[in-house]
């Protein structure tokens, strides 16, 4: 399994690019900026990653992000998670960026999205891995500052496909931004939300209703509500699942209590994917070993597990045909071996 894993073409829907900093290249950007950590070694940080809820782990999310200043830096943050999905064999990834947490310090929007461009272009052509760029709005400030920044992304339409909400979902449900969404809809960007992970099921039914949203970050809980699980299977609403993610914030205890293998065989759309992984322990690949390991899943599943992220994607019919050509090759090349 381990092998038919590693190999397996991979989708990533759900990757903050400032949750891939690890800690080696935290220290060496703050040296190069100058800047101050509360930390002395690699080591150091990687200890202080024992998270009891999101809240835990978005506190020092933030400070990590003080390092990132200059084109350079959101450029080489990008490289290094480009050359993991070589190693992890994904064909396609669509990252979020928060410009808030960078404007806020003073750092402009071009800086943070010209060089995060800049190495995913590079990308494209180097390493063949094709990819997208998401905006997200933090909940946990107010919709005027989500307006804000809005405005300016209009600039930089060409390089963002769409916005989504992320942070802290506790106390700052859906509706907190309806009106921001509905202007994104009509400037022609997509939409998707981060929604029941330590939100309840209503959260989900919110987003899609009242955001428009194409498909849903993490969705967990949609099990609370029978008649909205039955509505995503129905609508094909994708849920951008972050199996590590959600062990490690205590979303389930352990990788043996997750869900996503008995979403996955109710028909949802179910994709696997990373989240913040120098955070949570694992980039792609790792995560599809820690489902694999701790719950009972086919080869075929895992198969499906690509097919569906492909279908979630926000790409043209022709390349997520061409996607899906390359799943399928290597399934088939994998079953004839083993034959």
């Amino acid at each position: 399994m381990n092998i038919f894993i590693k190999g397996l073409p991979k989708v990533e829907l759900h990757l903050h690019i400032e949750g891939s900093l690890e800690p080696e290249l935290m220290f060496e950007l703050a040296k190069r900026n100058q800047i101050s950590i509360p930390f002395t070694s690699p080591q150091e940080v990687k200890a202080a990653y024992q998270f009891n809820n999101l809240q835990s782990f978005l506190d020092i999310y933030y400070q990590g992000a003080n390092v990132l200043i200059h084109e350079q830096d959101f450029y080489d943050l990008t490289w290094a998670y480009l050359l993991r999905c070589q190693q992890d064999n994904v064909i396609h990834t669509e990252i979020f960026f928060d410009p808030q947490t960078h404007t806020a310090r003073g750092i402009a929007f071009e800086t943070v999205i010209n060089g995060i461009d800049k190495a995913l272009k590079q990308g494209k052509q180097e390493l063949g891995i094709s990819s997208q760029i998401i905006m997200c709005f933090l909940r946990h400030l107010d919709q005027d500052s989500a307006f804000e920044t809005l405005q300016h992304a209009l600039p930089f339409k060409d390089k963002i496909i769409g916005v989504g909400l992320d942070s802290s979902e506790d106390g700052h449900p859906p509706e907190k931004f309806t009106e921001v969404f509905q202007s994104a809809i009509e400037h022609g960007f997509l939409t998707v939300a981060h929604a029941g992970e330590e939100g309840p099921a209503e959260n989900i039914h919110n987003a899609m209703k009242l955001l428009g949203i194409s498909r849903v970050d993490h969705g967990v809980r949609c099990v609370e509500d029978p008649k909205l699980v039955q509505q995503l299977i129905d609508d094909r609403t994708p849920l951008t699942v972050c199996p590590l993610s959600n062990t490690k914030l205590k979303v389930f205890e352990e990788m043996k209590d997750h869900n996503i293998v008995q979403l996955l065989r109710q028909g949802l759309c179910v994709t696997i994917n990373s989240d913040d992984p120098a955070y949570f322990g694992g980039y792609m690949t790792d995560n599809f070993m820690a489902v694999a390991e701790a719950l009972p899943i086919t080869q075929e599943e895992l198969v499906k597990l690509s097919l569906n992220a492909i279908e979630a994607s926000f790409i043209s019919d022709n390349e997520k045909q061409k996607l899906t050509d390359k799943v399928m090759e290597f399934n088939q090349e994998i079953s004839t071996a083993s034959n």
